[in-house]
C-alpha cells in the first residue's frame, strides 16, 4: 500500500517523461475531453482540477472560460503548469484536505488522480469533495476499470482498478448521482478506462 509521499516522489522522479507523454490537452482522448467540457463548463463558479499534473486540462477548461484551478502534489508538475499556462492558477495541495470553504466549489475534476488511493481511503476523499461542493455541483472522475477492486502494477507506482458500477455506488454513497459514463475497453496498450460525471444531490 502506497502513501501520499510515495506517490508524490514517484511522479517527481519521472515528471519530465510524464509531461512529454501526457502533458497536452490533445493527448487526452477526445471523448473524455468532450465529456469534461460538457459537464465542467460552469460559469460562474470555481472548478478544481485535482491531481492536475502538468496542468493541460486545467488550461483547456480555462480556454472555455471556466474559473479552473489546478492542484497537485508534485512540485515539478506545478512549476511546469505555471510556466506553460501563465494566466492560470496552480498550487500544491492534497485532495484529502482541500483549501476551500464548505459549499464553495461548483465543480471538481479528478481525472485518473484517484487511482493511487487505497480503496479504504476513497470514501473519505469523496466526503471531502462533498464538503467543498456547492449544491448541485458536478464531479467528473476518470479511473481504471476492472472486474474487481484490486491493485495493479502501474508504471509509476501501485494503483487500483474499480468496476464501474462499484465506483458509481461509492459516489452515490457520498451523495453524488451519476449522470453520464464513458467506458473504453483495453486496446492493447491501455487498460480498460472509465469516466463518470455525477451531480451532488441528484438530477
Amino acid at each position: 500500500m502506497v502513501n501520499v509521499e510515495q506517490v508524490r516522489d514517484a511522479y517527481a522522479s519521472v515528471a519530465h517523461l510524464y509531461i512529454d507523454l501526457f502533458g497536452a490537452a490533445h493527448q487526452v482522448p477526445a471523448e473524455d475531453l468532450s465529456l469534461i467540457g460538457r459537464h465542467l463548463t460552469i460559469k460562474p463558479g470555481a472548478v478544481l482540477d485535482l491531481g492536475c499534473g502538468p496542468g493541460h486540462i486545467t488550461g483547456y477548461l480555462r480556454s472555455l472560460g471556466v474559473d479552473a484551478t489546478g492542484i497537485d502534489l508534485v512540485p515539478e508538475f506545478i512549476a511546469h503548469a505555471k510556466a506553460t499556462h501563465p494566466d492560470g492558477t496552480y498550487r500544491l495541495g492534497s485532495m484529502k484536505n482541500l483549501d476551500a470553504g464548505d459549499g464553495s466549489i461548483a465543480g471538481i475534476l479528478a481525472y485518473y488522480s484517484l487511482i493511487h488511493l487505497p480503496p479504504q481511503d476513497l470514501d473519505g476523499v469523496l466526503a471531502e469533495f462533498r464538503r467543498v461542493m456547492a449544491p448541485a455541483g458536478t464531479l467528473v472522475v476518470g479511473f481504471v476499470h476492472g472486474d474487481d477492486v484490486a491493485a495493479f502494477d502501474h508504471k509509476v507506482v501501485t494503483a487500483y482498478r474499480w468496476p464501474v458500477d462499484e465506483f458509481s455506488a461509492r459516489l452515490a454513497r457520498a451523495g453524488f448521482t451519476e449522470v453520464e459514463r464513458l467506458h473504453r475497453p483495453a486496446d492493447g496498450t491501455q487498460r480498460p478506462q472509465a469516466t463518470i460525471a455525477a451531480v451532488l444531490g441528484g438530477r
